[in-house]
């Protein structure tokens, strides 16, 4: 068993007054998640994941023809080796490149690390 410790006579004749809280500081309310990102308003240029960016012929055979941000574009691609079953059978990091995607890519397989460094020679 423990023992309590005991409270001495002086201490519980003084009077004790608890500190006041400090006020809290009151949070940014962050956006919920799933809503789409704000276009930028009339005189600001839009970032890199939001100019509008034309694919070349190849690029443009997978992801669709007219101008499109790179995020769209990124997108679509996955989209597109997720719907063919492209990425490799033991490493899903590895993509296996099938004849629209050769032509994008330049090679047969890409990781998916390199693959935006690949997208980016299609987009201008």
């Amino acid at each position: 068993m423990t023992k309590t410790p005991k409270t001495t006579k002086a201490a519980a004749q003084m009077d004790v007054v608890p500190k006041a809280a400090a006020p809290k500081a009151a949070k940014a309310e962050a956006p919920p998640k799933g809503t789409k990102v704000e276009q930028p308003k009339a005189g600001h240029k839009p970032n890199a994941l939001q100019q509008p960016l034309q694919p070349s012929p190849e690029l443009a055979a997978i992801v669709g023809e007219g101008t499109m941000p790179r995020g769209e574009v990124v997108s679509k691609v996955w989209v597109y080796i997720k719907t063919h079953k492209l990425q490799g059978p033991d490493d899903g990091h590895v993509i296996v490149a099938d004849d629209k995607l050769r032509q994008v890519f330049g090679k047969d397989q890409a990781t998916m690390f390199e693959m935006n460094k690949l997208l980016a020679q299609h987009l201008k």
